[in-house]
């Protein structure tokens, strides 16, 4: 009998992310790993979960792994489909419990970046995809989770431009500027999981992956990252053969978003 490999990097995020699930919340889901995260805990710990994608379907039947939140199979005899304005307003109006987004940049307050990379807006380094839904989903849904590879440029002191607002300069300043909700809770990337200090709003470290060293993580940073109030940090829990067989067999057969090729 062959034995199962162990969780690549994307399984790992993956299953990091469903574990950022409880049962019965009502989940917003994003095209990629937060698809494959939210499908994996329905499939797993979670049964009892409602998904609502962006595009407007909420718990389609299952199918094969949509490609994108646009994609036939978010509405396959979904019991509502609404407008995309819709679903944002039913974030807005407390119906959605948790949220995924990524980013091109993150800073130490969980402010995100999908706008452009430069000093100018006119006349930018690189211009991004910009906010779609994201802004939309940050200042509106009741706890997000920010996901996204961890290096130097993209876990930045100050972010080029602030396309999504996290804690914005920490302590209550977000509940100041208006927002709504508890803005992010955690950050889940290839090396950790990061929480935000309850008084500073400071990006903490909550766990780091197996093989990842504190000094690591901090090399893969570019602002200070604090650790934990007791000082040693956890290693993150691996998926289990039983949730790595689901996971690669019923929820991403097909290896959409969580191949990587020669692993």
């Amino acid at each position: 009998m062959t034995a199962m490999k162990p969780a690549n990097p994307l399984e790992m995020v993956a299953f990091v992310l469903s574990q950022q699930i409880k049962d019965h919340q009502i989940i917003y889901v994003g095209t990629g790993l937060p698809m494959v995260a939210a499908i994996l805990a329905r499939k797993t710990h979670a049964p009892n979960i409602t998904l609502v994608y962006e595009s407007g379907g909420q718990n389609p039947i299952e199918g094969d792994m949509p490609w994108s939140v646009g994609d036939p199979f978010t509405w396959r005899k979904s019991p509502i489909i609404q407008e995309m304005s819709y679903s944002f307003a039913q974030a807005g109006n407390g119906y959605v419990d948790i949220g995924f987004l990524g980013f091109a940049q993150i800073d130490m307050y969980g402010n995100i970046n999908t706008h452009m990379i430069g000093d100018s807006f006119l006349k930018p380094k690189s211009r991004l995809t910009g906010s779609g839904g994201n802004n939309d989903l940050s200042s509106l849904t009741e706890n997000m989770v920010l996901v996204g590879i961890q290096n130097p440029d993209k876990f930045v002191k100050k972010v080029d431009f602030i396309t999504s607002v996290g804690h914005l300069t920490g302590e209550d300043s977000r509940k100041k500027a208006g927002l709504l909700g508890n803005g992010p809770i955690a950050v889940v990337t290839n090396a950790g999981v990061y929480d935000f200090h309850p008084q500073s709003k400071r990006m903490r470290v909550k766990s780091l992956h197996l093989g990842v060293s504190f000094d690591l993580a901090q090399m893969a940073t570019g602002f200070e990252l604090l650790r934990p109030d007791d000082e040693d940090v956890p290693v993150t829990p691996s998926p289990t053969p039983e949730v790595l067989e689901v996971l690669r067999k019923k929820v991403d057969p097909h290896g959409v978003f969580t191949s990587i090729p020669g692993m």
